[in-house]
Parts: C-alpha cells; structure tokens; sequence
C-alpha cells in the first residue's frame, strides 16, 4: 500500500506543479528548475525525475525496505502540500 501512496503522490506532485507552472509560478526546487529550463516541454521536465522517483520508491519496496518508502511518502506529502498551498495562494484556482 505505501507503494501506491508514493504514486499517487509523484502523480499528485507532478500535476500541481505543471499547474502553477501554467499560471506563471516559480519552481522552487532548483534541479527541477534547471530541467525545466533545459526543456522545451515542462511535462517532459518533469516526467524524468519522477520515473527515477518511481523507480526508487519500487526498489526501496522490492528490498524490503518499508521504513524507507515511508519517509520517502512522508517527504513528498509536505511536497504535494506545498504545492497545493502554493496554487491555493497565487489564486490559480481561478
């Protein structure tokens, strides 16, 4: 089940951010960003690292390692968040 979570929240993560990337707001995360800035496509930006995430989460469950795979979920439930409070407060939910 803490497989799925953390896919849910790459998939959760990605969507809000291609979001407030359309409305003009900044990415705070500054690989992200330089990805972001070396491609054309901001989806295409996005999709590399989350596969490598993906590809992590499905490792760390494979070996065992549930502990992991829970704080791993833990980090990018505060990075969902921030997403949503970020789209919450720029107004692009207009």
């Amino acid at each position: 089940m803490r497989l799925v979570w953390f896919a849910l929240l790459q998939v959760i993560d990605a969507l809000t951010t291609l979001l407030f990337l359309r409305h003009g707001v900044g990415e705070a995360n500054p690989l992200i960003r330089t990805a972001l800035a070396i491609s054309g496509n901001p989806a295409l930006a996005l999709a590399v690292p989350k596969v490598f995430a993906m590809a992590l989460g499905l490792y760390a469950w494979r070996s065992g390692r549930r502990e992991l795979l829970r704080r791993m979920n833990f980090v990018f439930a505060i990075v969902a968040a921030w997403n949503l409070v970020a789209v919450a407060v720029s107004g692009v939910t207009r």
